[in-house]
């Protein structure tokens, strides 16, 4: 009889706030790092994501959890997972830089880290990630909204200076609209609403040869941008595409969505 090997549990890496930046009206950047760091499992990809554990301090709580425990006992003490992209790791420094979009006092992590304070601890499990601008590739097109520009703006800082593309970018505000410097071939064009994005996308020159595609950010709009690229015939192991949210949704059921339908982007 074969049984069932126990799932491993992710390492946590339980770091200290050491800055904390309001880079622009709605984002705040948190730089965390410390000892903790060496549990922190770095990888090579350039939209290079953690799931950040919150603890609610009434539970007394501290970290690293056992989730499993946690599971079984007091289900209700579980910390509450939520998916954020790295705009950068320094292993030298052993610190992450991770920044937060903000809506007041909506959800768990914006308020987090609106109240966020140097000697707090952050608690994150991870990195995943997939995709990297590969110098190889004729021109890259990048898509995305606000949640999508940490990831956007590791790569374009990942690309060399002869890399020829188009970044679309959903961001309505002037001020939150913040990129590294592109490639001279690299163009920029910003929307104010996802609808534009989409018409920006099915007007754009398309040059030669299929882009690798890197397109993240609502799960609506980003259906709507699959069905465009497949008018473009640009096969599949060329994107990087999936949804970052979903309209409507707290990351707990977006999350569950995943594995049905209406989840998916084929």
């Amino acid at each position: 009889m074969t049984h069932a090997q126990p799932r491993r549990a992710a390492e946590q890496a339980v770091l200290t706030v050491q800055q904390v930046e309001q880079v622009s009206p709605d984002l705040i950047r948190i730089t965390a790092g410390g000892d903790g760091y060496d549990a922190f499992r770095d990888n090579d990809s350039t939209d290079k994501y953690v799931k950040i554990l919150f603890a609610d301090p009434r539970h007394g709580l501290t970290p690293p959890y056992d989730l499993a425990l946690l599971r079984e006992q007091s289900p209700e003490k579980l910390p509450t997972p939520r998916t954020y992209t790295i705009r950068s790791a320094d292993p030298a420094q052993r610190r992450l830089v991770i920044d937060f979009v903000v809506h007041g006092d909506e959800g768990i992590a914006g308020p987090w880290a609106l109240g966020a304070r140097p000697g707090d601890t952050l608690v994150v499990s991870g990195a995943g990630g997939g995709y990297q601008p590969d110098p190889a590739a004729p021109w890259h097109l990048l898509v995305g909204d606000h949640t999508a520009l940490p990831a956007i703006s590791s790569a374009i800082e990942r690309m060399d200076a002869a890399a020829v593309g188009h970044v679309l970018l959903s961001i309505a505000d002037d001020a939150d609209r913040i990129l590294p410097e592109l490639p001279a071939g690299v163009s920029i064009r910003w929307t104010e609403t996802d609808e534009e994005l989409l018409a920006a996308l099915a007007a754009l020159p398309w040059g030669d040869g299929h882009p690798q595609v890197f397109a993240h950010g609502e799960r609506g709009t980003i259906k709507a941008v699959r069905a465009l690229l497949k008018e473009r015939d640009v096969p599949r192991e060329s994107l990087s595409i999936s949804a970052y949210w979903a309209r409507g949704r707290a990351e707990d059921q977006f999350q569950a969505e995943k594995r049905e339908p209406i989840g998916q982007i084929e």
